[in-house]
């Protein structure tokens, strides 16, 4: 890990973003999804899956707590399908309509666990792990696309590239990255000597970045044989995130996660210099969500401590957010970047709102 240099704790009491709206789930809140419309979706390790609508927060229950987990929530790149999977090996899909989301259909296998879903960004597709097994289901036809084998472990991850013509799988050994204009063709294949966590493409698809078990960070660049790997983590690294708006050079920024540490990467001009890393210092628990406000590069960071931090740029820590005792589990930012949600390990849903010109805080 080449060029690593810690940044200041400083903080201020006082920050951009003020509590708008809380709500409570029966258990661990697993997941928090919001649609491009502004309507947002919680599950919980009870069971439950929960729909707010947009600005008012009025709930409705899309399903009762069973006490069988639901670990992922997903949306449709249009916001029309609402995904739900968990323990129960079941995907539950909601058509978005205007009197009450229906549900259309219930896809799966019991014997198989559900805890990682993506849909296409450009189709209504939907991919979800099965196993070894990840589905793809054509929400248009109502039916399975393909089913694809990822054979040596189960699938620890999976993501779509921005443009949706690519379907990538991480697990024991590496990324699996398949077409979705020939389904039956072989997967490229990016080797990892460990196992592949956590991957996230770039926003401009041009990089493909793997957290991996091994306490690495391998980042290829498209057609590139030759990836960079960033080394000495104190744990797996269970967390990536990228910036959508570019540096200097071209490449966004890249924000990892292992055990309770951030690092920040960024792409230097020189090829030769690769990538240095920025340190992020503040959390004293394991970090559990990470995401970057989006058109921003104000990245917000959840963790096992009971802290929502705000990092100024990806740099400094500008404000510190609260209200699960037990500690954060997960968070979602709004599409336009206005509000923040996090869920805490106790049921705890809360929403934090940006402050505008002229305008206060704490609305309900």
């Amino acid at each position: 890990m080449s060029g690593l240099r810690a940044s200041g704790l400083k903080t201020k009491k006082q920050g951009e973003f003020e509590p708008h709206w809380q709500g409570t789930l029966a258990d661990y809140v697993t997941a928090i999804a919001w649609s491009l419309d502004g309507k947002m979706a919680a599950s919980s390790a009870a069971g439950e899956v929960v729909l707010y609508q947009a600005g008012a927060f009025q709930e409705t229950s899309l399903q009762q707590g069973d006490g069988r987990s639901v670990d992922c929530l997903a949306w449709s790149q249009d916001g029309r399908w609402l995904a739900a999977g968990g323990q129960s090996g079941q995907v539950k899909l909601w058509r978005m309509q205007s009197e009450r989301p229906e549900l259309i259909a219930i896809v799966g296998n019991p014997s198989a666990w559900v805890d990682h879903m993506a849909w296409s960004p450009t189709q209504d597709l939907l991919a979800f792990s099965l196993g070894k097994y990840v589905q793809v289901w054509d929400a248009a036809l109502g039916d399975v696309a393909t089913t694809l084998a990822f054979d040596t472990s189960s699938a620890l991850d999976l993501t779509w590239h921005p443009d949706g013509k690519r379907l990538s799988v991480g697990g024991y050994q590496g990324v699996k990255i398949w077409t979705a204009d020939d389904w039956d063709d072989d997967p490229y294949l990016l080797m990892i000597p460990s196992a592949s966590v956590a991957i996230a493409w770039s926003p401009d698809g041009r990089y493909i970045a793997s957290g991996n078990l091994d306490r690495t960070i391998t980042v290829l660049e498209w057609e590139n044989p030759h990836p960079w790997v960033m080394r000495g983590f104190p744990g797996k690294v269970r967390q990536l995130a990228w910036s959508d708006v570019p540096t200097k050079v071209g490449a966004s920024l890249l924000a990892s996660a292992s055990a309770e540490g951030l690092v920040v990467w960024e792409k230097q001009a020189d090829e030769a210099l690769g990538w240095e890393g920025r340190v992020l210092a503040g959390h004293e628990g394991i970090v559990q969500s990470m995401h970057f406000q989006p058109d921003t590069l104000l990245l917000a960071s959840a963790a096992a401590d009971g802290w929502v931090c705000l990092w100024h740029k990806a740099q400094r820590l500008a404000q510190v957010l609260n209200g699960a005792s037990n500690g954060f589990a997960c968070l979602a930012w709004h599409p336009k970047g206005k509000q923040l949600a996090a869920g805490g390990q106790n049921g705890e849903l809360l929403v934090w709102s940006k402050l505008g010109r002229g305008q206060g805080f704490g609305q309900r």
